[in-house]
């Protein structure tokens, strides 16, 4: 069963900053690994932000190519979970509307992601920091901490499982 649940930035960054596909293919080959072996996982509300576009980069290709249709959940078996983060944002006296409003969007990833990493107890791994004090916006880290769902980045994923590429 998997462990880890992968965020979208997690994808994005690696493909624009860190990892260029043609600069470090050992990358991307460790999360076809992980992701074959069950130990990583990410929602379908991930691959919609990362495939639905109206120009397809290398990164969307590889991601609608290379890793299997099971690698993208359903995040509906969480809406529960997502109920509950929703009243927890909106009675928030911290962040400002705005903020709750991006966050609890239609199609925002980030708060199906904890939702669905609270549900089935799985670790979330994401690029975001704790800015506790920060108010216009809803990070993943801040939600987390207050449902008890861990989380941690890439690379403390790949030291935690002892994977390295």
């Amino acid at each position: 069963m998997a462990k880890y649940l992968l965020d979208s930035n997690v994808f994005i960054q690696a493909h624009r900053m860190y990892y260029p596909f043609d600069v470090v293919p050992s990358f991307w080959n460790k999360i076809l690994e992980l992701s074959n072996d069950g130990i990583i996982i990410s929602i379908d509300k991930v691959k919609k932000e990362l495939c639905e576009t109206s120009n397809p980069d290398q990164l969307s290709v590889w991601c609608e190519n290379e890793l299997v249709s099971s690698f993208f959940v359903d995040s509906t078996s969480c809406v529960d979970i997502y109920a509950q983060l929703a009243n927890w944002a909106h009675s928030s006296t911290h962040f400002l509307q705005s903020a709750k409003d991006e966050f609890l969007a239609t199609d925002l990833a980030d708060p199906w992601l904890i939702s669905y990493a609270k549900k089935h107890d799985l670790t979330i791994v994401t690029h975001e920091i704790s800015q506790p004090q920060r108010r216009n916006r809803i990070k993943i880290p801040e939600p987390c901490i207050h449902f008890g769902v861990k989380y941690l980045s890439p690379i403390e994923m790949f030291r935690e499982i002892g994977e390295n590429f």
